[in-house]
């Protein structure tokens, strides 16, 4: 039951539920790529780009508005082969309907959930991402007054303050500040204060919601359809095949009830066949602008790990060996010979600033003494005596 990946029974696994809920995310972060890499060469729209939250609420009010209205499902769960269908249906007006060939049709929605459904979709998280936005805004300004205090000019630079409220007031009653002004912070200081909560409580419930479907204990995947009374459920074959013939008699209603001269008929024509046209490859569109997302995420990843990857280099050959002052003590003819005792060497040690190697004891009073390497002259310290475990 908990891995079921079929098409068996009508309601959805966890799976298809939640790939149909994390779309929404995917398409949007993927029309902001687009947009980003158009506006590069097209600088009017980094107008959209500032206000990305409208543009695509907007947007999804449009398609998700139309998919409920032809489909009886939101955008994403159209996509999946899946429906809504109200849990208390009332006898009298929801009947199942026979139609001509036999087949028997389920009751749609109800105008009141189709509506909720958008406020669902898409108001409140509209909402939640400017509340999102406000929040981190005013955690910015927080931070950086306790980094720099509200006296610091950069602080007093920023639109956002936390400052307490006598201060606020005392501001506004010296002209510092508009009432507007105040009543905007007030705002902010209590989002920032409640969001948090809001959040978590948010959360926990989803989470909740969809660990009791993973595990059959509730037909609501989320606390939202919950609220409607709604249960998603996958389409029978015969409702997929009637959705083309039933948005070709909405579409016949919509023609019927132009009004106008002849002229304006004709352009209502056109204007409607531009707008079924758009919404009828919308999902293709839309889908395909995911995929050139996900692609470009994948190439430039990979493109950004092959540049970041060290780069092997052959080994560096070895300097050259320090050469034998004049003045300095003559090797030994046996390496393995202490040029100062002209002993064995006992407890080898090497002098790192010349490489040569002598007995610890000899080498360690030449140093402490001369401050140099007893071959080369070259300048040494006592620290700079490293002893071998190996002597060769």
């Amino acid at each position: 039951m908990l891995f079921q990946v079929g098409g068996q029974g009508a309601r959805p696994t966890f799976f298809e539920m939640a790939a149909a809920q994390q779309l929404p995310a995917s398409l949007r972060a993927a029309l902001t790529y687009s947009i980003g890499v158009l506006a590069l060469r097209r600088p009017f729209l980094h107008k959209v780009l500032d206000y990305d939250d409208e543009f695509f609420a907007l947007l999804m009010m449009v398609l998700e508005t139309h998919s409920l209205r032809t489909t009886d499902a939101s955008f994403s769960e159209s996509l999946y082969g899946l429906r809504r269908r109200s849990v208390k249906i009332s006898p009298s007006k929801y009947v199942p309907q026979i139609e001509a060939g036999g087949h028997i049709r389920n009751p749609g929605l109800e105008k009141r959930q189709k509506i909720l459904s958008v406020v669902f979709l898409v108001i409140l998280p509209y909402f939640k991402s400017k509340l999102q936005s406000i929040y981190n805004k005013e955690r910015e300004a927080v931070l950086q007054a306790s980094l720099w205090g509200r006296d610091d000019p950069r602080y007093n630079d920023t639109d956002y303050s936390t400052g307490e409220t006598s201060n606020l007031h005392n501001e506004a009653r010296d002209g510092g500040l508009s009432h507007l002004t105040l009543l905007k912070r007030r705002i902010q200081t209590v989002v920032g204060a409640c969001y948090p909560w809001l959040h978590a409580t948010n959360e926990g419930l989803s989470f909740a919601y969809q660990l009791l479907y993973l595990l059959d204990a509730t037909g609501f995947y989320t606390p939202g359809l919950h609220v409607l009374g709604v249960h998603v459920c996958r389409a029978t074959g015969q409702e997929l095949m009637d959705t083309s013939s039933r948005i070709s008699k909405i579409r016949s209603r919509e023609r019927e009830r132009l009004r106008g001269p002849p002229w304006l008929k004709a352009l209502q024509r056109v204007l409607l066949s531009c707008i079924y046209t758009t919404l009828d490859y919308a999902q293709t569109g839309l889908i395909t602008a995911v995929f050139f997302f996900k692609m470009m995420e994948w190439w430039y990843q990979s493109a950004e790990e092959r540049m970041s990857a060290p780069t092997v280099y052959p080994p560096p050959p070895p300097p050259l060996p320090p050469k034998v002052a004049e003045d300095g003590i003559p090797l030994p003819p046996d390496k393995t010979i202490c040029p100062l005792c002209s002993q064995k060497r006992a407890n080898p040690s090497v002098v790192s600033v010349s490489g040569f190697v002598f007995c610890y004891t000899c080498i360690f009073k030449y140093v402490s003494q001369y401050k140099r390497c007893p071959v080369t002259l070259m300048p040494a310290a006592v620290d700079q005596i490293r002893r071998l475990f190996h002597d060769v």
